[in-house]
């Protein structure tokens, strides 16, 4: 009762004082859940500790067992076997064998999870053993499997074509679905590992920044994730919280449609961003980005690389040799066409409404006519899909996969609803796949950095931190820099 009559005060900017501890741990995040679908809702379901993978893998990226305890790939690298842990069982009481485990895999590859972007032949399972035969070599297959679309879910949760009850095997069960914006989960007595240590859980989705550090201020929070800057800054100074922060391999980007907008157009704009504002101002950071990755990623941040600049005035010279010339309302125009630039992005990251304001003024300043449209995140895969989109704002999770060779496969290899549009690089796409096949030769990896530092298919602007609250009531939460996990089944009530 409190903690509802807290949120509809919340919603209604209403102050509160904190609330004693009701036994429940509550997680507040911006994102949605989009049904009872791993491929939908899957890093919700992973990070509330319902679904997991047969690979896992740990803060530095490198691949652990899951729900697979080995595997191992044929000689000819055509044939993948998985192990599967004895004595796992569904939520529903059902076990975890072989032929559970590929019919939970084979829908995924069906319904749009990440298998589907592999040469996957097909999948078989018997016994405590998963098959997995390939059309081609693909050396990153174990690297997908730990991906949230793969997670491993019961037989009985798909029903009449469609996945209608969330049924895993994690240290927790949904006792509630209530989409969009809540869950309810409780420790599961039949997990093959250590126990929950808290009976119950509850998921929220809000998606207005405010009101989630409301919630962290006043109790109704006990983990908080995805803290606007200005609530970061202010919350460090709040009694019984702690806010922590961890660079992540998050890159804030700007996609552009190569179709409208040539390399020397796109250079031209990323020449136009002032990217050390942006960080500072908007964002809190010290610095924006340089190039793509971040420098935590080892291996592809390129220190040689010249970094991303901001000038203005060149950025103007640059759109007049590329052909864009002021019209009669001052406004660039090329073979008759306005640069009328639709600045798409959602407002689930509150930055991101933030920063499209910047740039708006940013392009304005050099001739371009832009406008905002913040609507929901779904457009910009729809808008990619019908070849309608000008721009998008958005984040971009290198991490997805533990190995970015998973995410630039399905992005830039040679084009994806998050990644490039209108643009392709043969060479670039060979290289992917054969990063991808493990047959890419030595120094493959830097000319891929070096092929998105100069066509740039997509403008980076910032390197992102993973900002969250968490109540001095809870221990034992796990900042994630791959954001998988918060650790949820060994957090505990502080003593």
């Amino acid at each position: 009762m409190f903690r509802t009559l807290t949120l509809s005060l919340l919603m209604t900017g209403t102050a509160l004082p904190a609330l004693a501890n009701d036994g429940v741990l509550d997680v507040v995040a911006p994102f949605e859940l989009k049904g009872a679908d791993p491929v939908t809702s899957g890093s919700i379901l992973l990070k509330m500790d319902v679904t997991e993978t047969l690979v896992d893998a740990d803060a530095q990226g490198r691949l652990v067992p899951g729900l697979a305890t080995e595997w191992s790939a044929s000689a000819d690298g055509l044939a993948w076997i998985f192990t599967l842990r004895d004595g796992v069982t569904f939520h529903d009481g059902s076990a975890m064998d072989g032929a559970a485990t590929a019919n939970a895999l084979e829908w995924s590859r069906a319904n749009g999870g990440l298998l589907a972007k592999t040469p996957v032949a097909a999948i078989s399972g018997e016994g405590q053993t998963v098959t997995i035969t390939l059309t081609e070599p693909f050396a990153m297959l174990p690297a997908m499997l730990a991906e949230h679309r793969s997670a491993i879910i019961a037989p009985s949760s798909i029903d009449g074509g469609s996945v209608t009850e969330v049924i895993g095997t994690g240290p927790y069960r949904v006792t509630e679905f209530s989409p969009p914006n809540k869950m309810t989960v409780a420790a599961f007595g039949g997990y093959w590992g250590d126990a929950a240590a808290i009976d119950r859980a509850v998921y929220h989705g809000v998606s207005r920044a405010e009101t989630r550090a409301l919630m962290a201020e006043s109790g109704d929070a006990d983990i908080t994730l995805s803290l606007d800057p200005a609530s970061f800054t202010r919350l460090k100074g709040a009694a019984g919280l702690e806010v922590r922060s961890a660079p992540i391999p998050r890159v804030l980007v700007l996609k552009v449609n190569g179709g409208t907008y040539d390399q020397a157009t796109r250079k031209a704009l990323s020449l136009a961003i002032d990217r050390a504002g942006i960080a500072k101002a908007v964002l809190r950071y010290e610095t924006g980005a340089t190039q793509m990755f971040p420098p935590g990623m080892a291996g592809w941040h390129d220190s040689k690389l010249v970094p991303l600049g901001y000038d203005p005035e060149a950025a103007k010279a640059a759109l007049a040799e590329a052909g864009w010339m002021p019209n009669a309302e001052g406004i660039l125009e090329k073979d008759g066409k306005p640069m009328e630039i639709e600045l798409l992005t959602y407002p689930d990251r509150p930055e991101l409404p933030l920063v499209a304001a910047v740039l708006e003024q940013q392009f304005a300043a050099v001739g371009a006519k832009p406008v905002i449209n913040s609507t929901n995140f779904s457009e910009i895969p729809a808008k990619h899909n019908d070849g309608t989109l000008s721009t998008a704002l958005f984040a971009r999770n290198f991490a997805l996969v533990p190995d970015p060779v998973g995410t630039l496969l399905q992005d830039y290899a040679p084009g994806g609803d998050w990644g490039a549009m209108g643009w392709s690089n043969g060479d670039f796409t060979k290289g992917v796949k054969g990063m991808a096949a493990g047959t890419a030769p030595e120094g493959t990896r830097e000319a891929l950095v070096a092929t998105l530092h100069e066509e740039m298919p997509v403008l980076p602007i910032a390197w992102y931190e993973l900002n969250m609250a968490v109540s001095d009531d809870v221990s034992g939460v796990v900042v994630d820099p791959f954001e998988r996990t918060l650790g949820l089944a060994s957090v505990s009530w502080a003593d």
